[in-house]
């Protein structure tokens, strides 16, 4: 078996959007790998739930702080908590976000400012609040922490209909591979990581139960993606999940931006689901 090159055992991640899909994935693989864990989401019930799972199975020690990230200073408050319980975040993950789909000019403005806080404010102000100190901690244990954005395949190309989440995704991708080069040589792993149509609550959420097509992945499968590419010696910038969703990515950027608008527009036109 190929020796792991990420080995947080002992440190302490931070998990936003923790409660459910990849979140609570996430929080399995590092708690088994022998990480405490900060979960951080709205719903206090399924944290405090996935907290006593991951004590009775790997023994770890998890913190629960029920907060929503769009609510004004939310990032702020979560950063003082940690600073009051004396909490050194050596992982983070920045699992939370959401998609909207419809025509633009029929989204809730609230809904479409909620998006881009979550997807991008929120992502990018606790990044710059707990930055200082990932790059501290991985100086001095290289290979044991890391930076980990959800990006998405939908961050290759926009997409009509959903055009403020492709947008936000593109953002946290470009975001991510930037400061993966700004991290070399610190011992700081940085992970874009781009699922494709996911088998989580985002259909729910984006409120259209037929957004995706073909066989969607299930989290597990997403995060061993993830883990393979942390445990590389050097790990990538950014990864996608599945060889399908990968080849579709690529291929986006070699179509003509009006022909591949007009083939995903008329596949996504809310009237025809």
């Amino acid at each position: 078996m190929a020796r792991a090159h990420f080995a947080p055992m002992g440190t302490t991640a931070l998990i936003t959007g923790a409660s459910s899909g990849l979140g609570v994935e996430f929080a399995r693989e590092l708690a088994e790998r022998g990480t405490d864990l900060v979960l951080v989401a709205r719903r206090q019930d399924r944290l405090e739930g996935l907290a006593v799972e991951l004590a009775e199975r790997f023994g770890t020690v998890s913190t629960v702080i029920p907060l929503d990230l769009t609510a004004p200073g939310a990032v702020d408050e979560l950063v003082a908590d940690l600073e009051s319980r004396a909490i050194s975040v050596s992982t983070l993950v920045n699992n939370a976000g959401f998609g909207s789909y419809g025509r633009f000019g029929s989204l809730a403005p609230e809904r479409v400012s909620d998006e881009v806080g979550l997807n991008v404010t929120a992502l990018t102000a606790l990044t710059r609040a707990l930055w200082p100190g990932l790059i501290a901690h991985a100086r001095t244990a290289p290979a044991t922490g890391a930076l980990i954005n959800i990006a998405s395949t939908a961050a290759f190309q926009p997409i009509p209909f959903m055009s403020v989440y492709a947008a936000t995704k593109s953002y946290v991708l470009s975001f991510t591979e930037g400061l993966w080069y700004e991290a070399k040589g610190t011992g700081l792993k940085v992970l874009a990581l781009c699922p494709g149509p996911t088998d989580t609550e985002f259909k729910k959420v984006a409120e259209n139960e037929r957004l995706f097509f073909g066989n969607p992945q299930n989290a597990r499968q997403v995060i061993a993606v993830a883990f393979r590419a942390l445990d590389r010696r050097s790990t990538p910038p950014s990864v996608i999940s599945g060889l399908g969703n990968a080849a579709s990515a690529r291929s986006a950027g070699l179509v003509p931006k009006r022909s591949l608008l007009t083939a995903l527009g008329r596949f996504a036109t809310p009237e025809r689901r």
